[in-house]
């Protein structure tokens, strides 16, 4: 009786050595396969922001609105890693805050109203844009002096995408991370 239950636990133990390895290493194949998913997300939430702001510096309502949508869209979809509590609850809160801001850009048709929304969002954004910028990028937050408001570019150029008509290059870079 004692040599079965010998080999019941010889043989259990050896089951659970096996599924370990196979997990160990199904995950160490898995990880390089998680970054590239993330730097993705990460370049479509960079891409559509630059997008937003861009339709907003042609004075493209439609275009802004479309822009605004994808960037709800990646930003709904990233999910944040390696925080401490205090910072995942700061980056999840200001990330249900910024997305309401895009959804309420990509509903207006209002040029006035979706740069007064991307001011906010701006603002909200740089708080966290080091979360979400993909590895070797540099994003710049720039500053009109004259207004006071700032935007995210991925460019040291300025084009003001509020004022666009009267102040296109009135601006300067006021941060860069």
């Amino acid at each position: 009786m004692k040599k079965y239950i010998l080999a019941a636990v010889m043989a259990v133990s050896g089951l659970v050595f096996t599924v370990k390895a196979q997990v160990k290493t199904s995950s160490q194949e898995v990880v390089p396969e998680l970054v590239k998913q993330r730097e993705t997300q990460k370049k479509a939430i960079i891409s559509s922001y630059m997008g937003m702001k861009n339709g907003l510096v042609i004075s493209d309502a439609k275009k802004t609105a479309i822009s605004s949508t994808e960037f709800s869209a990646a930003l709904g979809q990233f999910k944040f890693k390696k925080l401490t509590l205090q910072q995942m609850n700061v980056a999840t809160t200001t990330r249900i805050s910024i997305k309401a801001l895009a959804d309420q850009i990509a509903a207006s048709s209002s040029l006035d109203e979706q740069r007064k929304i991307m001011e906010k969002l701006s603002e909200q954004l740089w708080v966290i844009i080091d979360k979400l910028k993909p590895e070797n990028t540099t994003v710049y937050q720039q500053k009109c002096p004259m207004t006071g408001v700032t935007w995210l570019s991925n460019d040291k150029k300025i084009e003001n995408p509020y004022y666009p008509k009267n102040m296109l290059t009135c601006g300067e870079v006021i941060g860069e991370k």
